[in-house]
């Protein structure tokens, strides 16, 4: 869907080894997904030269994105931060990341999303340096599904939903290249 809304040459998905890996069990500290998603990064752009790169991720790969972003080696256009954990399991805010970037942020988030509560978000929003959005997908979870009987209230689908968070992406991003 992204690729198509932005035009992309190519969209390069992956998995993190201990997701691939087929293990049930708790995900790594984010530091030490850091190398490991930096190497797929520096591969695709050895793969597609002189294109733009766009970090996007989802949950704990959209907070890795942002860490990424954040090497000197790395120079992304934009970051798409898909349902953003931005509470940890203990419940602290974990913004310094956030706060230290310079490439403009695209979050998009469930307003029931317990890992990130928007008005936890829309502080962090401002105290951030670099333009950001946020498209908010109503009664949205952490994996942005919406409930049969609210989709019904609004006469509305899953799709329609997903279909306008592209679209505000799509819009984030042009905006953000003027």
């Amino acid at each position: 869907m992204l690729k198509k809304a932005l035009n992309a040459v190519e969209v390069v998905t992956f998995d993190y080894p201990y997701v691939s890996e087929g293990k049930r069990r708790s995900p790594p500290k984010a530091e030490k997904l850091v190398d490991f998603h930096t190497n797929v990064v520096k591969n695709a752009v050895a793969k597609y030269p002189g294109h733009p790169l766009i970090l996007a991720g989802k949950s704990m790969g959209s907070r890795i994105s942002c860490m990424v972003a954040g090497r000197e080696d790395i120079s992304p256009l934009l970051i798409v931060c898909l349902g953003y954990p931005l509470k940890g399991m203990n419940g602290a805010v974990r913004d310094e990341t956030l706060l230290q970037l310079k490439v403009p942020v695209m979050f998009v988030q469930g307003t029931k999303d317990g890992l990130c509560p928007l008005e936890k978000l829309e502080a962090v929003r401002k105290k951030m340096k670099t333009m950001s959005g946020l498209h908010e997908i109503e009664s949205g979870d952490h994996s942005f599904k919406i409930s049969k009987k609210h989709l019904q209230t609004k006469g509305s689908t899953q799709e329609e939903a997903e279909d306008a968070a592209i679209q505000a992406i799509a819009s984030f991003f042009t905006r953000s290249l003027r």
